[in-house]
């Protein structure tokens, strides 16, 4: 014979409590002791040593800078890994035998001098490290920085004023 089950809500009809005990335990927080970390305050004896154990509970920990500059920033390394990614692709050119790449179009703002190059490169790029520049050039190469021209220009208004004066 089938025997079909009821909810369990109606087979609970009649009983105070749907099976959590005293009628007062299901209405809130209140039975735990307050929900999350509740209770750990000054007469929490029985939750403070959990937080002694655990000293990145308490206070405030490290700095974030919401004003920080993020750089997005390529290696000597990288870079030779996808010159010719770039030359097949169109990203960059190879004239009489330079490889001639524009980093700022790509979306770098600096170029760092881990790894080395024996490919000669001209490089368009807003900053360079010196070992980055050094590699580069001994290969032949050369870097174009777009910072050192903004910076020229930021300076040729100065003298001008000083003239006046």
């Amino acid at each position: 014979m089938v025997h079909n089950k009821r909810k369990k809500n109606s087979r609970q009809r009649g009983s105070w409590t749907h099976g959590w005990g005293e009628k007062k335990k299901h209405r809130g927080a209140g039975h735990r002791g307050g929900r999350g970390l509740a209770g750990s305050g000054k007469k929490g004896d029985a939750k403070k040593n959990k937080y002694w154990k655990d000293t990145k509970y308490f206070g405030k920990h490290g700095f974030y800078s919401i004003n920080a500059i993020k750089t997005n920033t390529i290696n000597l390394s990288t870079l030779v890994q996808y010159t010719q990614k770039w030359i097949t692709v169109g990203k960059a050119t190879n004239e009489a035998g330079t490889i001639k790449i524009n980093l700022t179009q790509l979306g770098y703002d600096k170029l760092l001098g881990t790894g080395n190059t024996k490919q000669k490169l001209e490089i368009t790029i807003e900053t360079a490290s010196q070992k980055a520049i050094e590699k580069i050039e001994k290969a032949g190469g050369k870097v174009n920085l777009l910072a050192e021209k903004i910076s020229q220009k930021e300076e040729k208004p100065a003298a001008n004023s000083k003239a006046k004066e």
